[in-house]
């Protein structure tokens, strides 16, 4: 029996530890300078959701051995792309759709976070409380920032800073503690062959 390639999964789990780290910079360098430009901030959001859709996507159809990091991937993935090619092309004007659209996608990935911390205590994952205390920590920020969006912007980016640094924390962690690589993992079909008896197919 042929085994699954784990490339797909090798990259999905890299280019989500990746953009993970990415987040958690770009987070930090909005903390530190929240006079940085509205334009620049748009463009850098818009390329790091459309970059996190494509390996989302890339997870999803990876099929890891758990199904636990990437069961929501598709949907979700779709539709930060879509959110980031809006925010990418319009960046100067936009702050307010920015900080919504983001903290939008920010809320419903730490409820789907919590689903995955629920999925992973019946997996066994001894870690499953700390992702569900990161998802319900980062849903919350991403409320606060969906709802303070038309502050001050040099407010409005050190919150934009804590909720990149908490989304990035959640999935860097997610990611390392549920998505399991196995070199011989089975496919998902048994490819089963055929053969003759007596004349007849089996």
């Amino acid at each position: 029996m042929k085994m699954r390639s784990v490339t797909p999964m090798r990259i999905a789990k890299i280019g989500y530890i990746v953009m993970s780290i990415l987040f958690c910079a770009a987070g930090i360098l909005f903390i530190a300078l929240p006079e940085i430009s509205t334009e620049i901030i748009g463009v850098c959001i818009g390329i790091a959701m459309i970059s996190f859709g494509i390996v989302k996507l890339i997870g999803y159809f990876s099929k890891d051995l758990f199904r636990l990091a990437f069961q929501f991937d598709l949907e979700f993935g779709i539709l930060m792309m879509v959110l980031g090619g809006i925010v990418l092309f319009n960046p100067k004007n936009l702050m307010v759709f920015i900080c919504v659209a983001l903290g939008i996608s920010i809320l419903l990935d730490g409820l789907f976070k919590i689903r995955i911390a629920m999925d992973s205590r019946q997996f066994g994952i001894k870690s499953w409380w700390l992702i569900l205390l990161l998802a319900i920590g980062t849903g919350v920020i991403g409320i606060f920032l969906i709802f303070d969006s038309a502050t001050g912007s040099k407010i409005m980016s050190v919150l934009l800073g804590l909720t990149l640094l908490a989304e990035g924390i959640l999935n860097l962690y997610t990611v390392i503690s549920t998505v399991l690589i196995v070199k011989n993992q089975a496919p998902d079909v048994l490819e089963i062959e055929t053969f003759e008896v007596d004349g007849k197919e089996r």
